[in-house]
């Protein structure tokens, strides 16, 4: 393991040690889209250890039934709805069932994604980018929409998952900043129309964050490569202030700020959280 990595490591760790979670989500109930083995699943503990309830939504049973046994754990309330973000009856049948089980919403985390084909944006067809629109910027619109009366009695917010990839020139990312930045312009201009009701509209926008998937793909740029995981993994945190990548834990504390009454005057903005890689 080479001396950048272990650093890293070694900071994380430190990190992990000191960090007390604090209650500032108590007695809310948080709504979280595209629950996966990543930040989908750190969003829902990390908001859990906060003293939230949760309503959990994913396409896959099974990966909702393991969240869930983790969130009961941790002594706080759940309810798992199958949902396909892309289709407007599970949509509708997701915001019914959080409202059957709590009678209240506080906040929408807009977490589910797809990723397009990762070529120059004049090679990619047309209905590849229409489908992945589908995910990444009409389900989250349908969704604030659809919350958007619940929100405004419990005067809550939406918080779009956006990506630092909208700072990004590389050709292969060319399809994916296209969705992420009408994600960010969608935030933006749900923040102006749904602000009067009281609801707050932010964005989250992290960069590499180093989980299992982002571990894999640094494998296999390795392999591409001919460098061992540490060298991609240094090559990545060199832009970074930190010079290391940021946990899936610390971006969803990074969310969950926004989710809280300590955020009740922020709304409209882009939070990046990215070890300091992006900043004027």
């Amino acid at each position: 393991m080479s001396s950048e990595l272990g650093l890293a490591e070694a900071h994380d760790t430190s990190i992990e040690e000191r960090y007390q979670p604090a209650q500032v989500l108590a007695g809310k109930v948080i709504v979280i889209s595209g629950i996966g083995p990543g930040l989908g699943l750190s969003l829902a503990v990390e908001a859990a250890k906060m003293g939230a309830d949760l309503v959990i939504a994913s396409r896959t049973e099974s990966r909702l039934d393991e969240v869930g046994a983790i969130i009961e754990g941790l002594g706080r309330k759940v309810v798992k709805v199958v949902t396909d973000v892309t289709d407007e009856d599970s949509r509708v049948n997701l915001r019914d069932k959080a409202l059957e089980a709590f009678g209240r919403v506080d906040c929408v985390i807009n977490n589910a994604f797809a990723i397009p084909p990762m070529e120059p944006i004049t090679q990619i067809k047309p209905s590849a980018l229409a489908k992945v629109n589908e995910t990444n910027v009409f389900a989250p619109l349908r969704l604030s929409a659809l919350f958007a009366d619940a929100l405004a009695e419990s005067k809550g917010s939406i918080i779009m998952l956006n990506s630092c990839v909208s700072f990004s020139s590389q050709p292969e990312y060319a399809g994916y900043k296209l969705s992420k930045g009408a994600l960010e312009h969608l935030a933006s201009s749900l923040a102006t129309e749904l602000g009067p009701r009281g609801i707050r509209v932010n964005s989250v926008a992290p960069s590499y964050i180093y989980e299992d998937v982002n571990r894999g793909y640094f494998d296999y740029i390795a392999a591409v490569e001919n460098k061992t995981h540490e060298q991609v993994y240094a090559d990545k945190a060199a832009p970074t202030d930190l010079k290391r990548l940021a946990s899936s834990e610390e971006v969803a504390r990074a969310t969950l700020f926004l989710a809280s009454d300590l955020a009740s005057a922020v709304t409209g903005q882009m939070l990046t959280v990215d070890c300091g890689e992006f900043h004027d």
